[in-house]
Protein backbone atom coordinates (compact mmCIF):
# COMPACT_ATOMS: atom_id res chain seq x y z
CA UNK A 1 0.00 0.00 0.00
CA UNK A 2 1.37 3.74 -1.08
CA UNK A 3 4.73 2.08 -2.34
CA UNK A 4 6.52 2.63 -5.15
CA UNK A 5 5.91 -0.17 -7.71
CA UNK A 6 7.95 -0.93 -10.88
CA UNK A 7 7.05 -1.26 -13.78
CA UNK A 8 9.42 -2.77 -16.27
CA UNK A 9 10.02 -1.68 -19.87
CA UNK A 10 12.03 -2.42 -22.80
CA UNK A 11 13.24 0.27 -24.98
CA UNK A 12 12.82 0.18 -28.91
CA UNK A 13 13.88 1.75 -31.32
CA UNK A 14 11.99 2.42 -35.12
CA UNK A 15 14.70 1.96 -37.94
CA UNK A 16 14.90 4.63 -40.37
CA UNK A 17 12.75 4.33 -43.66
CA UNK A 18 13.60 5.29 -46.64
CA UNK A 19 14.02 8.94 -47.65
CA UNK A 20 13.70 9.89 -43.94
CA UNK A 21 16.31 10.34 -41.13
CA UNK A 22 15.74 10.29 -37.37
CA UNK A 23 16.76 14.18 -37.46
CA UNK A 24 13.93 14.50 -39.63
CA UNK A 25 11.34 12.04 -37.44
CA UNK A 26 12.95 14.33 -34.13
CA UNK A 27 12.27 17.68 -36.27
CA UNK A 28 8.55 16.56 -36.99
CA UNK A 29 8.27 15.54 -33.28
CA UNK A 30 9.41 19.20 -32.21
CA UNK A 31 7.19 21.25 -34.75
CA UNK A 32 4.03 20.10 -33.36
CA UNK A 33 5.26 19.96 -29.84
CA UNK A 34 6.32 23.79 -30.08
CA UNK A 35 2.83 24.27 -32.05
CA UNK A 36 1.14 23.70 -28.69
CA UNK A 37 -0.31 20.05 -29.94
CA UNK A 38 -2.00 17.48 -27.45
CA UNK A 39 -0.70 19.70 -24.04
CA UNK A 40 -0.40 17.38 -21.62
CA UNK A 41 1.55 18.85 -18.33
CA UNK A 42 0.15 19.24 -14.98
CA UNK A 43 0.10 22.93 -15.62
CA UNK A 44 -1.76 22.40 -18.92
CA UNK A 45 -4.34 20.61 -17.30
CA UNK A 46 -4.59 22.95 -14.11
CA UNK A 47 -5.27 25.84 -16.51
CA UNK A 48 -7.69 23.94 -18.54
CA UNK A 49 -9.83 22.62 -15.61
CA UNK A 50 -10.19 26.11 -14.06
CA UNK A 51 -11.04 27.21 -17.76
CA UNK A 52 -14.19 24.43 -17.63
CA UNK A 53 -12.75 23.35 -21.18
CA UNK A 54 -9.98 20.44 -20.55
CA UNK A 55 -8.75 18.83 -23.59
CA UNK A 56 -11.53 20.27 -25.99
CA UNK A 57 -12.16 17.81 -28.04
CA UNK A 58 -11.90 17.44 -32.48
CA UNK A 59 -15.24 16.66 -33.82
CA UNK A 60 -13.18 13.40 -35.36
CA UNK A 61 -11.70 12.22 -31.92
CA UNK A 62 -9.23 13.72 -29.22
CA UNK A 63 -5.97 14.39 -31.46
CA UNK A 64 -2.21 13.97 -29.58
CA UNK A 65 1.30 13.29 -31.14
CA UNK A 66 1.40 9.75 -31.59
CA UNK A 67 3.53 8.02 -29.14
CA UNK A 68 2.96 5.54 -32.27
CA UNK A 69 5.49 7.66 -34.37
CA UNK A 70 8.29 8.29 -31.96
CA UNK A 71 11.70 7.56 -32.71
CA UNK A 72 11.84 5.43 -29.51
CA UNK A 73 9.01 3.50 -27.51
CA UNK A 74 8.96 2.21 -24.43
CA UNK A 75 7.24 -1.44 -23.93
CA UNK A 76 5.52 -3.26 -21.71
CA UNK A 77 3.95 -6.52 -20.85
CA UNK A 78 0.30 -5.71 -18.83
CA UNK A 79 -2.29 -8.61 -18.23
CA UNK A 80 -6.24 -8.11 -19.33
CA UNK A 81 -9.09 -10.41 -17.88
CA UNK A 82 -8.91 -13.68 -15.32
CA UNK A 83 -7.66 -15.34 -16.26
CA UNK A 84 -5.12 -12.58 -18.21
CA UNK A 85 -4.73 -12.42 -21.58
CA UNK A 86 -0.81 -10.45 -22.35
CA UNK A 87 -0.56 -7.36 -24.58
CA UNK A 88 2.48 -5.57 -24.98
CA UNK A 89 1.58 -2.09 -24.64
CA UNK A 90 3.53 1.30 -25.88
CA UNK A 91 3.84 3.32 -22.56
CA UNK A 92 2.83 7.00 -23.29
CA UNK A 93 3.02 9.68 -21.12
CA UNK A 94 1.39 12.22 -23.87
CA UNK A 95 -2.01 10.51 -23.88
CA UNK A 96 -4.28 8.64 -20.53
CA UNK A 97 -6.77 6.21 -22.38
CA UNK A 98 -5.37 2.74 -22.50
CA UNK A 99 -6.34 0.00 -24.89
CA UNK A 100 -5.93 -2.68 -27.21
CA UNK A 101 -5.90 -3.67 -30.41
CA UNK A 102 -8.34 -6.06 -31.18
CA UNK A 103 -6.73 -6.23 -35.02
CA UNK A 104 -3.26 -6.58 -33.39
CA UNK A 105 -4.57 -9.66 -30.86
CA UNK A 106 -8.08 -11.21 -30.51
CA UNK A 107 -9.54 -10.02 -27.65
CA UNK A 108 -11.59 -12.45 -25.52
CA UNK A 109 -13.74 -12.03 -22.89
CA UNK A 110 -13.53 -13.34 -19.38
CA UNK A 111 -15.62 -13.37 -15.77
CA UNK A 112 -14.14 -10.08 -15.36
CA UNK A 113 -15.50 -8.31 -18.19
CA UNK A 114 -18.25 -5.55 -18.74
CA UNK A 115 -18.81 -4.28 -21.85
CA UNK A 116 -20.16 -0.42 -21.72
CA UNK A 117 -21.71 -0.26 -24.95
CA UNK A 118 -20.00 3.14 -25.71
CA UNK A 119 -17.73 3.41 -28.28
CA UNK A 120 -14.28 5.68 -28.09
CA UNK A 121 -12.29 6.68 -30.40
CA UNK A 122 -8.72 9.01 -31.09
CA UNK A 123 -6.95 10.35 -32.93
CA UNK A 124 -3.25 10.53 -33.32
CA UNK A 125 -2.57 12.78 -36.46
CA UNK A 126 -2.34 10.69 -39.15
CA UNK A 127 -3.67 7.59 -37.62
CA UNK A 128 -6.26 6.61 -34.91
CA UNK A 129 -8.40 4.01 -33.19
CA UNK A 130 -11.59 3.37 -32.75
CA UNK A 131 -14.12 0.84 -31.18
CA UNK A 132 -15.66 0.02 -28.44
CA UNK A 133 -15.12 0.34 -24.26
CA UNK A 134 -15.12 -2.49 -21.43
CA UNK A 135 -14.18 -2.33 -17.92
CA UNK A 136 -11.94 -5.10 -17.02
CA UNK A 137 -9.35 -6.09 -14.42
CA UNK A 138 -5.94 -5.03 -15.67
CA UNK A 139 -2.83 -6.27 -13.81
CA UNK A 140 0.44 -4.26 -14.29
CA UNK A 141 2.71 -6.23 -12.08
CA UNK A 142 1.83 -9.17 -8.85
CA UNK A 143 1.17 -5.49 -6.39
CA UNK A 144 -0.87 -3.89 -9.41
CA UNK A 145 -4.15 -5.05 -10.36
CA UNK A 146 -6.89 -2.87 -11.09
CA UNK A 147 -10.24 -4.35 -10.83
CA UNK A 148 -12.25 -2.38 -12.96
CA UNK A 149 -10.08 -0.45 -15.57
CA UNK A 150 -11.78 1.16 -18.41
CA UNK A 151 -10.04 -0.20 -21.67
CA UNK A 152 -11.09 -0.10 -24.80
CA UNK A 153 -10.88 -2.83 -27.28
CA UNK A 154 -10.20 -1.31 -31.15
CA UNK A 155 -11.49 -3.13 -33.98
CA UNK A 156 -9.70 -0.22 -36.04
CA UNK A 157 -5.81 0.93 -35.28
CA UNK A 158 -3.67 2.48 -37.57
CA UNK A 159 0.33 2.70 -37.70
CA UNK A 160 0.80 0.05 -35.10
CA UNK A 161 4.01 -1.63 -36.46
CA UNK A 162 3.03 -4.70 -34.40
CA UNK A 163 2.26 -3.48 -31.29
CA UNK A 164 -0.82 -4.43 -28.97
CA UNK A 165 -1.95 -1.00 -28.06
CA UNK A 166 -1.26 1.67 -25.39
CA UNK A 167 -0.87 2.60 -22.36
CA UNK A 168 -1.58 6.17 -21.62
CA UNK A 169 -0.36 7.81 -18.15
CA UNK A 170 -1.00 11.06 -18.46
CA UNK A 171 -3.61 13.27 -16.94
CA UNK A 172 -7.27 12.66 -16.82
CA UNK A 173 -8.36 15.78 -18.56
CA UNK A 174 -7.05 14.31 -21.73
CA UNK A 175 -9.62 11.11 -21.71
CA UNK A 176 -12.35 13.54 -22.48
CA UNK A 177 -14.22 13.36 -25.40
CA UNK A 178 -12.77 10.00 -26.33
CA UNK A 179 -15.93 7.91 -25.41
CA UNK A 180 -19.50 8.56 -27.06
CA UNK A 181 -20.50 10.42 -23.89
CA UNK A 182 -17.60 13.18 -23.90
CA UNK A 183 -17.11 12.55 -20.12
CA UNK A 184 -13.48 11.62 -18.52
CA UNK A 185 -12.11 8.09 -18.66
CA UNK A 186 -10.89 7.26 -14.80
CA UNK A 187 -7.10 6.72 -16.03
CA UNK A 188 -4.87 4.09 -14.89
CA UNK A 189 -3.08 6.43 -12.27
CA UNK A 190 -6.55 7.75 -11.27
CA UNK A 191 -7.44 4.04 -9.91
CA UNK A 192 -4.15 3.72 -8.71
CA UNK A 193 -4.39 6.05 -6.10
CA UNK A 194 -8.44 5.37 -5.71
CA UNK A 195 -7.77 2.02 -5.03
CA UNK A 196 -5.12 3.28 -2.41
CA UNK A 197 -2.25 1.62 -4.38
CA UNK A 198 -0.31 4.41 -4.79
CA UNK A 199 -0.69 8.13 -3.10
CA UNK A 200 0.09 10.67 -5.26
CA UNK A 201 0.01 10.51 -9.23
CA UNK A 202 3.92 10.40 -10.02
CA UNK A 203 6.07 8.27 -12.22
CA UNK A 204 10.15 7.80 -11.92
CA UNK A 205 11.78 6.29 -14.85
CA UNK A 206 14.98 4.24 -15.02
CA UNK A 207 17.11 3.87 -17.90
CA UNK A 208 20.08 1.17 -18.26
CA UNK A 209 21.51 3.11 -21.37
CA UNK A 210 21.51 1.17 -24.63
CA UNK A 211 23.91 -1.71 -25.30
CA UNK A 212 24.70 -4.22 -27.75
CA UNK A 213 21.25 -5.57 -27.08
CA UNK A 214 18.80 -2.19 -27.37
CA UNK A 215 15.60 -4.36 -26.90
CA UNK A 216 16.56 -6.31 -23.69
CA UNK A 217 15.03 -5.59 -20.47
CA UNK A 218 16.10 -1.58 -20.28
CA UNK A 219 14.23 0.28 -17.58
CA UNK A 220 11.73 0.53 -15.48
CA UNK A 221 8.76 2.68 -14.24
CA UNK A 222 8.60 3.45 -11.23
CA UNK A 223 4.38 4.64 -10.46
CA UNK A 224 3.63 6.26 -7.30
CA UNK A 225 6.91 8.39 -6.36
CA UNK A 226 10.47 7.76 -6.76
CA UNK A 227 12.68 5.06 -5.78
CA UNK A 228 15.56 5.98 -4.07
CA UNK A 229 17.35 2.29 -4.74
CA UNK A 230 17.75 3.18 -8.59
CA UNK A 231 19.53 6.91 -8.38
CA UNK A 232 22.92 7.91 -6.85
CA UNK A 233 23.34 11.30 -4.55
CA UNK A 234 20.36 13.74 -4.29
CA UNK A 235 17.03 14.13 -6.55
CA UNK A 236 16.68 17.61 -7.09
CA UNK A 237 13.10 19.05 -7.97
CA UNK A 238 12.18 21.98 -10.31
CA UNK A 239 8.86 23.78 -10.83
CA UNK A 240 7.77 23.26 -14.63
CA UNK A 241 8.24 26.39 -16.44
CA UNK A 242 5.33 28.72 -16.42
CA UNK A 243 6.87 30.01 -20.07
CA UNK A 244 4.39 29.00 -22.55
CA UNK A 245 4.44 26.54 -25.10
CA UNK A 246 6.34 24.34 -22.98
CA UNK A 247 4.36 24.84 -19.99
CA UNK A 248 1.83 22.83 -21.69
CA UNK A 249 4.44 19.77 -21.34
CA UNK A 250 6.79 18.27 -18.74
CA UNK A 251 8.48 22.08 -19.29
CA UNK A 252 11.59 23.53 -17.26
CA UNK A 253 14.10 25.80 -17.58
CA UNK A 254 18.10 25.43 -18.46
CA UNK A 255 21.17 26.86 -19.53
CA UNK A 256 24.07 24.50 -21.73
CA UNK A 257 27.63 24.74 -20.90
CA UNK A 258 30.36 23.00 -22.68
CA UNK A 259 34.19 22.82 -22.20
CA UNK A 260 33.52 26.62 -19.98
CA UNK A 261 31.71 28.36 -22.29
CA UNK A 262 27.65 29.08 -22.39
CA UNK A 263 26.46 27.59 -25.45
CA UNK A 264 22.70 27.81 -24.66
CA UNK A 265 21.85 30.60 -22.40
CA UNK A 266 18.84 30.11 -19.57
CA UNK A 267 15.76 29.36 -21.45
CA UNK A 268 12.59 27.41 -21.30
CA UNK A 269 11.98 23.84 -22.96
CA UNK A 270 10.97 20.31 -22.36
CA UNK A 271 12.09 17.05 -21.38
CA UNK A 272 10.50 14.54 -23.85
CA UNK A 273 11.04 10.84 -23.19
CA UNK A 274 9.46 10.51 -26.98
CA UNK A 275 12.22 12.51 -29.07
CA UNK A 276 15.06 10.41 -29.51
CA UNK A 277 17.78 13.34 -29.34
CA UNK A 278 18.62 16.33 -27.89
CA UNK A 279 17.40 19.23 -29.91
CA UNK A 280 19.10 22.83 -29.65
CA UNK A 281 18.50 25.68 -31.45
CA UNK A 282 20.65 26.99 -34.41
CA UNK A 283 23.18 29.39 -32.58
CA UNK A 284 23.67 26.49 -29.94
CA UNK A 285 23.96 24.11 -32.47
CA UNK A 286 25.99 26.61 -34.71
CA UNK A 287 28.52 26.51 -31.78
CA UNK A 288 28.93 23.33 -30.48
CA UNK A 289 29.82 22.03 -33.74
CA UNK A 290 32.61 25.16 -33.85
CA UNK A 291 33.80 23.22 -30.35
CA UNK A 292 33.51 20.00 -31.04
CA UNK A 293 35.23 20.07 -34.97
CA UNK A 294 31.78 18.37 -36.07
CA UNK A 295 30.96 18.28 -39.31
CA UNK A 296 27.28 17.23 -40.80
CA UNK A 297 26.82 13.67 -42.30
CA UNK A 298 24.51 13.23 -45.03
CA UNK A 299 23.49 10.23 -44.91
CA UNK A 300 21.94 10.41 -41.63
CA UNK A 301 21.87 13.97 -40.73
CA UNK A 302 23.80 13.72 -37.59
CA UNK A 303 27.16 15.69 -36.55
CA UNK A 304 30.23 13.14 -36.70
CA UNK A 305 33.35 14.00 -35.27
CA UNK A 306 36.98 11.71 -36.06
CA UNK A 307 38.34 9.44 -33.62
CA UNK A 308 40.83 12.63 -32.77
CA UNK A 309 38.13 15.01 -32.85
CA UNK A 310 36.46 12.46 -30.06
CA UNK A 311 39.49 12.21 -28.20
CA UNK A 312 39.56 16.06 -27.51
CA UNK A 313 36.28 16.40 -26.57
CA UNK A 314 34.36 17.66 -23.07
CA UNK A 315 31.38 16.65 -20.99
CA UNK A 316 28.49 19.10 -21.61
CA UNK A 317 26.72 20.58 -18.53
CA UNK A 318 22.94 21.29 -17.93
CA UNK A 319 22.76 23.71 -15.44
CA UNK A 320 19.01 23.59 -14.35
CA UNK A 321 17.83 25.19 -11.55
CA UNK A 322 20.96 26.11 -9.97
CA UNK A 323 22.54 22.10 -10.30
CA UNK A 324 24.59 21.09 -13.05
CA UNK A 325 24.08 17.38 -15.09
CA UNK A 326 26.99 16.34 -16.60
CA UNK A 327 26.46 14.98 -20.23
CA UNK A 328 29.73 13.16 -20.60
CA UNK A 329 31.30 13.06 -24.25
CA UNK A 330 30.98 9.02 -24.14
CA UNK A 331 27.10 9.84 -23.92
CA UNK A 332 27.46 12.65 -26.47
CA UNK A 333 27.46 9.99 -28.89
CA UNK A 334 25.09 7.39 -30.54
CA UNK A 335 25.79 3.96 -29.18
CA UNK A 336 27.71 2.40 -32.59
CA UNK A 337 26.17 -0.78 -32.04
CA UNK A 338 23.17 1.11 -33.61
CA UNK A 339 24.56 2.87 -36.20
CA UNK A 340 22.96 0.59 -38.74
CA UNK A 341 19.51 1.69 -37.42
CA UNK A 342 20.42 5.48 -38.40
CA UNK A 343 21.23 3.78 -41.96
CA UNK A 344 24.80 5.08 -41.05
CA UNK A 345 28.53 4.18 -41.21
CA UNK A 346 29.60 1.04 -38.57
CA UNK A 347 32.84 2.47 -38.39
CA UNK A 348 31.77 6.73 -37.58
CA UNK A 349 31.01 8.17 -34.49
CA UNK A 350 27.92 10.01 -34.77
CA UNK A 351 26.83 12.70 -31.61
CA UNK A 352 23.16 12.61 -30.39
CA UNK A 353 22.39 16.39 -31.10
CA UNK A 354 20.69 18.00 -33.57
CA UNK A 355 19.29 21.62 -34.68
CA UNK A 356 15.80 22.98 -34.10
CA UNK A 357 15.73 25.23 -36.14
CA UNK A 358 16.18 29.04 -36.01
CA UNK A 359 14.31 29.87 -32.53
CA UNK A 360 14.90 33.11 -29.90
CA UNK A 361 16.15 31.98 -26.60
CA UNK A 362 12.62 33.90 -25.31
CA UNK A 363 10.14 31.68 -27.40
CA UNK A 364 9.23 29.32 -24.84
CA UNK A 365 10.48 25.93 -26.60
CA UNK A 366 13.86 26.77 -27.49
CA UNK A 367 15.37 23.04 -26.62
CA UNK A 368 14.07 19.19 -25.89
CA UNK A 369 16.08 17.03 -24.06
CA UNK A 370 15.14 13.14 -25.58
CA UNK A 371 16.02 9.83 -24.80
CA UNK A 372 19.95 10.12 -25.34
CA UNK A 373 20.14 12.76 -22.42
CA UNK A 374 17.47 11.47 -20.10
CA UNK A 375 18.74 7.52 -20.24
CA UNK A 376 21.48 8.71 -17.90
CA UNK A 377 19.78 10.08 -15.25
CA UNK A 378 16.64 9.24 -13.39
CA UNK A 379 13.58 11.47 -13.59
CA UNK A 380 10.74 11.88 -12.23
CA UNK A 381 7.15 13.53 -13.62
CA UNK A 382 4.98 14.68 -10.22
CA UNK A 383 1.69 15.61 -11.89
CA UNK A 384 0.58 16.24 -7.79
CA UNK A 385 3.27 18.41 -7.34
CA UNK A 386 3.63 20.00 -10.51
CA UNK A 387 7.58 19.47 -10.75
CA UNK A 388 10.40 17.56 -12.16
CA UNK A 389 13.41 15.91 -10.47
CA UNK A 390 16.36 14.53 -12.13
CA UNK A 391 19.08 12.55 -10.18
CA UNK A 392 22.77 10.85 -11.39
CA UNK A 393 22.39 6.97 -11.93
CA UNK A 394 25.18 4.66 -11.43
CA UNK A 395 24.99 4.61 -15.22
CA UNK A 396 25.50 8.37 -15.71
CA UNK A 397 29.59 8.25 -15.91
CA UNK A 398 29.09 4.86 -17.88
CA UNK A 399 31.40 3.80 -21.13
CA UNK A 400 29.54 2.14 -23.30
CA UNK A 401 30.78 3.18 -26.83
Amino acid sequence: MNAVHCLPFTTEFRAVKANTTLVEHDMARSKHLRAGANPHGPLALMEALRHGHPGQPDPKGVQHVSVLNAGVTYLASIGVGSPATTYNLLIDTGSSNTWISAVEKRFTPTKTTHDTRKKFQIGYGKGDCSGEEFIDQVTLGPNLVIPQQSIGVANRASDMNGMDGILGIGPTGLTRGTTADKAPVPTIMDNLVKDGTISQECIGIYYAPTTARPNELSGCLDIGGADSTKYTGKLDYMPITKQSPASNYWGLEESIIYDGEEIMAHCAGISDTGTTLVMLPSQSFSRYMEKTGAVMDETTGLLTVTDEQYANMKSMMFKINGVQYELTKNAQMWPRSMNSMLGGDMNKKYLVFANMGDINIGDGLCFINGYTMLQRFYSVYDTTNCQIGMATTKHTMDETN
